[in-house]
């Protein structure tokens, strides 16, 4: 795993591939056989991965039930959107919070910026399903995934690979592990990719010179950039003081650079007659700048104009120029230090320390037109530090206790600039463009107490409590200024323009036709907004071993993603705070291992109880009067339901197959009628009217209802000639909810429709050597070239007349040299 730090694991642990079928893996904190825990967990060791060609986290979830992660489009930067059962977030700003918890080898990664991660060095990841408030804390309500890297071992060995493939593609990745000394070892590991995009992109003034478009590009073929490229590289290394099996202290750092264009997205809907977002010489965004399935006109900046009001004597006030890349760039450096101590025979102390620093810059022309509707530019700088102890005591034969503490603060700067003219106030009613610099500094602390026992009255039975209390902490310092960065902008900001930054006090402006009245305002620039929660998770869970074959556990408990602030108030009126949501699970679930150990079988079901759930709203008159809005709330309560299967079999020597299949139902249980209808009382609490639960999408954006996947494989051996396996890999999603309301008929958003269903097909072809020190494999991924969207992004309802999706990429190629020493 490149671009974080990573954390010792026990050897066994460590190898914990697969050891016939059995799989070793620390998900509880020791290890432990995967079938003895009553968890819902998917396990992936490294040879499985690359017999995938799964190189990245969001393919690598692809066969994982009820687990949808995917890459964000260019308005969300180097960003993913994460969910599992149902539970997650879309949104990378550091005001909210993932639903969904991402750890390299017990370091916890903070935000879903940088989180789609390339694989390097990794031994295996660990899927775990539902609420793991008590083992993995904060953010973890729907599920956690967790990184095992490979530790030095004190031997001399490592790999080789060369890749090249379809689009100029060459991946170049490598690592070393050597002895130090009798009880010092290390490990160097390292990555580098590149690969021109698949999206392209044109001028659209010199592509249709008839149209009167001013051209920005003068070569023959009209283009821009190729979006979706690769262009990467990262180095881990990793140094381990293992003198006794009491003793095992690693120290690891790593850096990784990712300097690319932005991801490829082409544009669906294209309909907006506002003025002040028309093309230079007067051309209203609409359908003329649909480029093609692969293709879009994104422009590199809007020009200066003059702003076009229905108010009297605003017409002709400056609009400034912006210029953007469409580009995409993260930087990140961490180290960590993870010592494992043995205290006594039946003592053990953990201590992870770990800092990180990531920065990242992305711009955008959201229209992905000459059109000015939309221009953004972000930036963010993070810094990370996090420490946790822990104390695993065997305190009988039948009992089993953790204890622990964690704490982690978090420092992010983030800053923006952002040229919105596509804001009215009324169809048809242009008033005015937004153009302001954005951002402020965020504080995220968090403190953690936790337990977990283990109870074994007999051999066949096990109950398993936990509990963990969580207090923590987030505070932002806004700032909406004009270009030049010092004055408050008036749009955002009129008591800030008025009366200065900071300012909280009287108006004696007759703003409700009173002059006698003083009414207190407040400034948006110098406005500090804060959230603090406390919250305590629990977990109990039986599970009974019939025999060798068979499990069967049932499980409660809880989990929580935390509350926050607004993250993009356009008026002092939003930046308000919004709650935590909650959630608490029940689960029953069956293991199996049959027919000699040659099927392994696995079935789980689950209802969660889904309290407070937080969505976005993108019209919101209720806070401020009308006008842009990006305001995430409360939203209600829900009842999730699902099932989930997992099947490996081995029905002959050298015959492999794996399966998946999930489905969940969504229920909304009740609704906070101002999420849905704006002119709602705002004092309403949460019911259960049709009128207003009918009006949200079930289930809601960027979860997916129903998945399956199927992959087998078979291992010819030909004797001196080494062996050779074919391999092909199914998988299938449902279509996804693209708004968090339910669209009216006729709407943009209902004629582009929702994210429709897909099935994908991978192919591979491995040869290896007889001593397998030698492998070269050609792999084929979306075999039938599907065309798809992970995502779309829509913004008609915040009064843009845009929608646009992020294509999958299609039919790919690649040609793989590995030499193992």
């Amino acid at each position: 795993m490149v671009a974080n730090p990573a954390a010792a694991q026990d050897e066994e642990a460590d190898q914990g591939a697969d050891s016939g079928n059995t799989i070793v893996v620390t998900a509880q904190f020791r290890e432990q056989v995967l079938q003895d825990i009553p968890l819902a967990i998917t396990a992936v060791n490294s040879d499985m991965l690359e017999s995938r060609s799964q190189t990245n986290l969001t393919e690598v979830t692809q066969q994982a039930p009820s687990v949808t992660l995917r890459p964000s489009g260019a308005d969300f930067g180097p960003s993913i959107s994460a969910s599992i059962r149902g539970l997650g977030q879309i949104d990378f700003d550091p005001l909210v919070e993932p639903g969904v918890g991402i750890y390299i080898d017990d370091v916890y990664y903070p935000r879903l910026i940088g989180a789609n991660f390339e694989l390097l060095d990794v031994e295996r990841v660990e899927i775990l399903r539902g609420p793991q408030g008590t083992l993995t804390g904060r953010n973890s309500e729907g599920g956690a995934i967790r990184f095992i890297s490979k530790k030095p071992d004190g031997n001399l060995g490592g790999f080789g690979q060369v890749t090249y493939g379809s689009r100029d593609r060459i991946n170049l990745q490598g690592a070393l592990s050597f002895p130090l000394g009798e009880d010092f070892a290390g490990r160097i590991s390292g990555a580098y990719g590149n690969q021109d995009g698949y999206v392209q992109g044109y001028d659209y003034g010199c592509l249709h010179p008839e149209s009167g478009v001013p051209a920005k590009v003068a070569n023959s073929d009209c283009e821009t950039a190729d979006y979706g490229d690769v262009n990467y590289w990262a180095v881990r290394g990793a140094l381990r003081y293992n003198p006794s099996s009491d003793i095992d202290i690693q120290l690891i750092g790593d850096f990784t650079e990712d300097d690319t264009n932005q991801s490829g997205n082409v544009l669906l809907f294209a309909g907006d007659t506002n003025p002040n977002g028309v093309t230079e010489n007067g051309i209203a965004l609409d359908e003329r700048f649909i480029c093609g399935p692969f293709c879009n006109y994104a422009d590199s900046g809007n020009s200066a104009a003059a702003l076009v009001s229905i108010l009297p004597g605003l017409t002709g006030l400056p609009l400034s120029p912006s210029t953007i890349g469409n580009t995409s760039y993260y930087k990140g450096w961490g180290l960590s230090l993870n010592a494992e101590l043995g205290l006594t025979d039946n003592l053990n102390l953990t201590s992870i320390s770990a800092y990180r620093r990531f920065e990242s810059t992305f711009d955008t022309d959201g229209d992905l037109a000459p059109t000015r509707m939309s221009n953004t530019f972000m930036q963010f700088d993070t810094e990370f530090y996090s420490q946790e102890l822990r104390v695993n005591a065997e305190l009988s034969d039948a009992i089993e206790l953790t204890v622990g503490g964690y704490y982690a603060k978090e420092d992010t700067v983030q800053d923006y600039k952002l040229d919105l003219r596509y804001i009215a106030a009324g169809p048809g009613l242009p008033l005015y463009a937004l153009q302001f610099i954005g951002g402020g500094p965020v504080e995220v602390e968090s403190l953690a107490a936790f337990s977990t026992v283990f109870i074994r009255p007999t051999d066949a039975l096990t109950i398993t409590l936990g509990g963990r209390y969580t207090d923590e902490s987030k505070s932002t310092t806004y700032k909406r200024l004009n270009y030049d960065d010092l004055t408050p902008n008036p749009f955002v900001d009129p008591i800030g323009a008025a009366y200065g930054i900071g300012y909280s006090g009287a108006d004696t402006l007759d703003t409700d036709g009173d002059l006698d009245t003083a009414e207190i305002v407040t400034a948006l620039n110098g406005l500090t907004s804060s959230f603090k929660g406390q919250r305590f998770d629990y977990r109990a869970s039986v599970d009974y071993r019939f025999s060798d074959q068979v499990l069967v556990y049932v499980t409660t408990g809880t989990g929580y993603k935390g509350g926050g602030i607004s993250p993009r108030p356009f008026v002092a009126a939003q930046a308000v705070p919004f709650g935590t949501e909650e959630l608490t699970a029940y689960e029953v679930g069956i293991k199996t291992d049959l027919l000699d150990d040659r099927v392994r079988l696995n079935v789980s079901g689950y209802i969660n109880k889904y309290k407070d759930a937080q969505l976005t709203l993108l019209s919101c008159p209720q806070f401020g009067g009308p006008g842009p809005c990006a305001l995430p709330q409360n939203a209600g309560d829900a009842t999730i339901k699902g099932v989930e299967v997992e099947l490996t079999a081995e029905p002959f020597d050298g015959f492999d197959i794996n399966a998946s299949l999930s489905a969940l139902d969504w229920t909304w249980d009740c609704v906070v009628p101002t999420v849905v209808v704006s002119t709602a009382d705002a004092a309403a609490t949460c019911t259960d009217d049709p009128a207003y639960v009918d009006l949200l999408a079930a289930p809601p954006r960027g979860v997916v209802a129903t998945q399956w996947s199927i992959g087998a494989q078979y291992a010819i051996d030909m004797s001196s000639a080494g062996s050779l396996t074919p391999r092909l890999d199914v998988s299938y999603q449902s279509e996804q909810a693209t708004s968090a309301t339910v669209p009216p008929a006729g709407t943009p958003t209902a004629i582009v429709g929702e994210v429709k269903p897909y099935t994908l097909t991978n192919a591979r072809l491995t040869w290896r050597s007889p001593d397998e020190d030698w492998a070269v494999s050609l792999a084929v991924t979306n075999l039938f070239d599907k065309y798809y969207f992970y995502s779309y992004f829509d913004l008609t309802g915040a009064g843009a007349g845009f929608i646009y999706g992020s294509p999958a990429r299609p039919r790919e190629w690649s040609l793989s040299v590995k030499k193992t020493f």
